[in-house]
């Protein structure tokens, strides 16, 4: 058991992090699946791969029942919960490629539970429609029309906005430096003009009940409440990090880290902005 636990552990995680968007239920999916293979026959293992992650899906599927519904009750915008990269052995440490983009997370909650399995194993962890077919119970034909639905629902190509955003590295360091700087004029130039900013306090604190559009509504929240709070000793205290594989900007204040900020670059410039406030959500950034 210990063997597959070594073996599968990072895969189930991707998947189950994928799925969920939280990182804490993600390890506890995980975890209970397999403190539950214990008593599962060994011929069922034959396939330990399809078993398992069916085991992982069919955990997030009840998960994500009560989680819908406390979503109906969020006040404000939902974010995923951003992964900080990590050396260390815990689970979340294994996470490095079969990846996609904070966006893309952003952009599965419009599919149904069994559209978002089938994307995530097929888009971001390669598998076959067989194999696909064997995880969910359905016929490969099924499996190709759900991805079909799913990429139809999104709107997008995969191409377009799938997986990380990793050389995006130099237009965030300017972001960086104009926002430290105070030059809103050169924020406002690395912003598309049809630019969205989301923003998820979860209630605890503050954060735009709804998304903020146009290039100065943004450059303006930015500059007000966003770089305010990063102030220590008149200082703005704000540096870049790989969270999700991707450069992201952590913000802090003299109680600790307040933002984490993702970013969606298109054709060069920032498309989209995800400001993850929620301290809850935060809990697993603590550098």
């Amino acid at each position: 058991m210990q063997e597959l636990y070594k073996q599968y552990k990072g895969l189930l995680f991707k998947l189950a992090y994928q799925l969920m968007g939280t990182v804490s239920d993600a390890e506890d999916v995980v975890h209970d699946v397999f403190l539950k293979i214990y008593d599962v026959p060994p011929e069922k293992l034959a396939e330990p791969k399809a078993y398992l992650c069916k085991m992982v899906t069919n955990r997030c599927r009840d998960l994500q029942k009560s989680a819908r519904k406390k979503r109906e009750r969020y006040f404000g915008e939902w974010l995923p919960e951003p992964l900080l990269n990590s050396d260390d052995d815990s689970m979340a440490s294994v996470f490095r490629d079969d990846l996609l983009s904070y966006a893309m997370l952003v952009l599965l909650e419009r599919l149904t539970p069994t559209e978002r399995v089938v994307f995530v194993l097929r888009e971001a962890l390669g598998f076959d429609y067989q194999e696909i077919a064997k995880v969910i119970d359905k016929s490969e034909v099924n499996c190709r029309k759900l991805l079909s639905r799913a990429n139809r629902k999104l709107g997008i190509s995969t191409e377009e906005f799938g997986y990380i955003e990793e050389d995006n590295q130099e237009l965030i360091h300017d972001f960086l430096v104009a926002l430290k700087k105070g030059d809103m004029n050169q924020i406002v130039s690395l912003l598309d003009p049809n630019v969205v900013l989301i923003s998820d306090g979860g209630g605890k604190v503050s954060a735009a009940a709804d998304p903020i559009i146009t290039r100065e509504h943004v450059a303006r929240f930015l500059f007000g409440p966003v770089r305010q709070a990063s102030m220590i000793e008149g200082i703005p205290v704000i540096e870049i990090n790989t969270i999700n594989g991707q450069p992201a900007l952590i913000l802090r204040s003299s109680e600790g880290i307040h933002t984490v900020a993702m970013f969606h670059v298109e054709n060069g410039m920032i498309r989209n902005l995800y400001l993850i406030r929620n301290p809850d959500k935060l809990r697993n950034i603590g550098i």
